[in-house]
């Protein structure tokens, strides 16, 4: 009986952590500083996590931290929403880096926004170089 115990606690174990990990993005350019360098970790909120939508991505506003789904860019980019505009009934938001002296070259939809980095304040929760190990072990 006790290795049946044993299993299930290793098995919600295992579930918890995946679970968070789902909710950590490692910062791989220095786009956003000072607000965050490359190497940390921000915490996020997907707008779907297996069919869990923590997040509407038309709730979206100026000056929210969003991670998006580039067409310049062949992975997420996390940057900041500088600016909203509806064009024929369809909401476009420009993004930028913080960091960055021009806004990145496409506004987006709320389809190609995935997660919000979560704040306190206006402070973005993160956790510093921890990142790091991520980026060498995929060759950043």
């Amino acid at each position: 009986m006790s290795n049946k115990k044993e299993i299930l606690a290793y098995v919600v174990i295992i579930i918890i952590g995946l679970m968070v990990a789902q909710h950590l993005n490692v910062v791989v350019s220095g786009s956003m500083e000072p607000v965050f360098y490359r190497g940390d970790i921000v915490i996020v909120q997907k707008t779907d996590l297996l069919g869990i939508q923590e997040f509407d991505p038309d709730s979206v506003q100026v000056g929210d931290i969003v991670v998006y789904d580039a067409s310049w860019f062949s992975s997420p980019v996390i940057h900041r929403v500088i600016n909203i505009t509806e064009i024929n009934g369809t909401t476009y938001y420009e993004i930028k880096g913080d960091n960055n002296k021009v806004p990145d070259p496409y506004w987006v939809t709320s389809a190609r926004i995935k997660e919000r980095v979560v704040t306190i304040g206006d402070q973005p929760l993160i956790i510093p170089k921890i990142g790091y190990i991520t980026i060498a072990l995929k060759g950043l």
